[in-house]
């Protein structure tokens, strides 16, 4: 008897090599699955902006990275004895403006190098709910706790997300005509609008990516997270204490499931062999001085070492666990 309902993954469509760069945007469901993938090695950037919700922000970072425009000085704003960008995170804040600033242009010149070359974009939409400025109207990442009089709160609807997804994707794919996007959907609920209020939120997600793959057959592809925590995973062993999040478990369900059905076998076979080597680098004796300590220290190089040698293109990513 089986006691879940599987969800299938195998008609995604896309089969990335463990060399190939990917682009990782959205919501924190996609940093969370993002973050256990970098254990793989895989040559992945994830949200050079920060966590971004709604599909508007996501857009409007993609052609901000094309644009290849830095930010300056007179875009960061001042609230609550910090300095903010609106379309960053509040991961990027700071007390001082030209170390925001900083963090935000060195974020933002490695989101440009990864788009100009990655081969794979994944596209996590968390909401369909945007915040857009009083004053102007324009659409905001985060709100960074400014006064709610500050901004106007609408839910998009799937027939403007696919309008403005569309063009966008034309755009993309001319400033970089190898790359394919795979678009998802947070399981994360949102519950501010109640049950209800989130199902529709999600659904209106839901429609409008399945109307963009339609429209761009063959570039555009979905991957099921949704589906795979709502259906299959269904059941609050897999969420969080807080009951609306992901489990630790439930999202390394969900990364295995796209390892096995996005990645090709070459590069689950190299995902295995990183995956230890990951695990050593990371590891931290409890004695410094024992010749045991000693020992696992030079294996551990010489594994490193190995791996290097084998895929080179790994090796940037070894030496920045070593300096750790």
């Amino acid at each position: 008897m089986d006691f879940q309902t599987l969800v299938d993954t195998d008609a995604v469509g896309i089969k990335i090599e463990h060399d190939e760069a990917v682009m990782m945007l959205g919501s924190c469901f996609a940093e969370d699955v993002g973050n256990l993938l970098k254990r793989s090695m895989l040559a992945l950037c994830i949200n050079p902006f920060g966590t971004l919700y709604n599909p508007r922000s996501i857009a409007q970072s993609l052609r901000r990275l094309m644009a290849d425009l830095p930010f300056s000085a007179d875009e960061l704003v001042a609230y609550g004895n910090l300095w903010h960008s609106m379309s960053h995170h509040s991961r990027f804040s700071s007390v001082d403006k030209d170390r925001a600033l900083q963090k935000i242009n060195a974020a933002y010149a490695e989101g440009v190098a990864c788009l100009r070359s990655a081969r794979h974009l994944i596209v996590t939409f968390g909401t369909a709910y945007t915040f857009s400025t009083t004053a102007d109207g324009e659409t905001v990442a985060n709100c960074h706790k400014m006064p709610a009089s500050m901004f106007n709160r609408r839910m998009l609807s799937a027939n403007e997300i696919a309008d403005e997804w569309i063009p966008l994707i034309d755009d993309i794919r001319k400033f970089n005509p190898h790359i394919d996007i795979t678009f998802t959907v947070s399981p994360v609920r949102h519950l501010a609008d109640g049950a209800h209020g989130n199902q529709l939120s999600k659904s209106t997600l839901l429609l409008a990516a399945d109307s963009i793959m339609a429209q761009r057959p063959g570039v555009c592809h979905y991957f099921p997270s949704y589906e795979i925590m709502l259906d299959q995973l269904r059941d609050y062993r897999f969420f969080a204490a807080d009951m609306v999040h992901p489990s630790d478990v439930a999202v390394a369900y969900v990364a295995e499931r796209f390892k096995a059905s996005c990645l090709s076998d070459r590069a689950r076979q190299a995902c295995t062999r990183c995956e230890k080597v990951y695990a050593r680098l990371l590891h931290r004796p409890l004695t410094d001085d024992s010749k045991a300590a000693e020992a696992f220290r030079a294996a551990t190089r010489r594994a490193a070492d190995t791996l290097s040698a084998d895929m080179p293109y790994v090796k940037t990513i070894i030496d920045k666990l070593l300096k750790q």
